[in-house]
């Protein structure tokens, strides 16, 4: 029988151990406890009588072949190895064992497809599409050029307050997954855009309970969809023939790519884009707000 005695004691060890040390996130301690369990419940199946300390590399390999053969993308593969080898690593900080079985432990190759990415000119033809004849361009074009200014998800955008922009720091306070707040540097395009658009088409119209402090806003004076935002870029894109397949997010993947292209430090990119998984959690820095300002002033296209 499988001790599992000895696997709860272990767990509960590394979950105080992520939670106090490691200062991670309910989900993120979650996933890598469930990613333990998945490890468990094979060795319960396969009727292992092992404890965390009598695991070998050819158990996990097993273990891994299990779990491709249920049919786990490759995603999901490397996302389970990943809180396996923190666990490992856990238990060696601890001086619970003395060699790490998860050391030559593979993760499958993910192949994942890069999003397209807009150039410069691409980004400047489908601003420049944008009719400010209506005050719905005059909208568009601040969104887009925030959009592409600060690397906002399309979900961060729409929630986007005006209390929450500080732009005589050219700072831009952002709420994103997990209701994590942010400051994220703003470029003198978009807060020119974002100030026209308040001052001559935003004060003028009749604002809905609720929405006084919510930025964009639909002509009904409520908060814009996140569909809303796709159908404007898609409208966009085929009015200037651009063949690419894209996204609100493409702004997002294009703001990055310009930056690291032009030379800008990969953590003031990833903490600009309030990136955070499993594999990443640990290796990116918190970085000074003057940092990730100098990064934007200095790379980015648009300032």
């Amino acid at each position: 029988m499988l001790k599992i005695v000895n696997w709860k004691i272990y767990i509960q060890g590394f979950k105080s151990f992520l939670a106090l040390e490691k200062s991670l996130s309910a989900n993120t301690i979650e996933a890598y406890l469930h990613d333990i369990e998945k490890l468990v419940q094979f060795f319960d199946y396969k009727k292992y009588s092992l404890s965390p300390k009598d695991v070998e590399l050819n158990h996990l390999q097993e273990f891994l072949k299990w779990i491709n053969e249920l049919g786990m993308s490759a995603q999901s593969q490397a996302r389970i190895i990943s809180g396996i080898k923190g666990f490992y690593k856990y238990l060696l900080l601890e001086n619970i064992l003395n060699i790490d079985p998860t050391t030559l432990l593979e993760a499958p190759k993910l192949g994942r497809k890069l999003p397209d990415t807009l150039s410069l000119i691409d980004i400047n033809n489908i601003i420049d599409a944008i009719d400010l004849s209506s005050p719905e361009g005059q909208r568009n074009k601040a969104m887009l050029e925030t959009l592409y200014s600060c690397g906002l998800r399309v979900s961060e955008l729409v929630n986007l307050k005006i209390s929450n922009l500080y732009f005589n720091d050219e700072f831009i306070k952002v709420t994103g997954k997990g209701d994590k707040e942010r400051l994220v540097p703003i470029g003198s395009v978009a807060i020119k855009q974002i100030n026209i658009y308040k001052n001559e088409v935003r004060c003028h119209m009749n604002i809905k309970k609720d929405n006084d402090d919510v930025l964009f806003l639909n002509r009904r004076g409520a908060k814009l969809t996140r569909v809303m935002i796709f159908t404007i870029i898609k409208r966009l894109a085929f009015q200037i023939g651009l063949k690419k397949h894209i996204s609100p997010h493409t702004f997002r993947h294009s703001f990055a790519t310009h930056l690291i292209e032009g030379g800008a430090d990969l953590r003031a990119v990833q903490e600009m884009l309030g990136h955070e998984s499993i594999t990443t959690t640990e290796i990116y820095t918190h970085l000074d707000r003057e940092y990730l300002r100098d990064a934007i002033i200095r790379f980015h296209p648009r300032s």
